[in-house]
């Protein structure tokens, strides 16, 4: 799977977890150039607090379009550090 924005490849892996429909990449597969710390959070009831990052290409800035859980619920761990993706980021074979 890929994660892709402004024709950059964001992420890549074969290796996503799926949960609710959103492919988790692994840290390792995501290059943090194009990423920038946000200080947004937000909370799921079974997950946890998710921790924001902006996704800055060219210039151009798509605010808290990449989420994490860095320290999830029991029932999450297995996505504990795994990047999400929305707001136009593409995720694609």
């Amino acid at each position: 799977m890929k994660a892709i924005w402004k024709n950059k490849i964001i992420a890549e892996s074969t290796s996503t977890i799926t949960v609710e429909g959103n492919h988790y990449f692994p840290p390792d597969s995501v290059n943090f150039k194009y990423l920038q710390a946000s200080t947004s959070h937000s909370s799921c009831p079974w997950k946890g607090e998710a921790s924001y990052f902006d996704v800055v290409i060219n210039g151009f800035s798509n605010t808290d379009a990449a989420w994490y859980y860095p320290d999830p619920k029991k029932e999450a761990l297995k996505i504990k550090g795994y990047l999400a993706f929305w707001k136009g980021i593409k995720i694609e074979k």
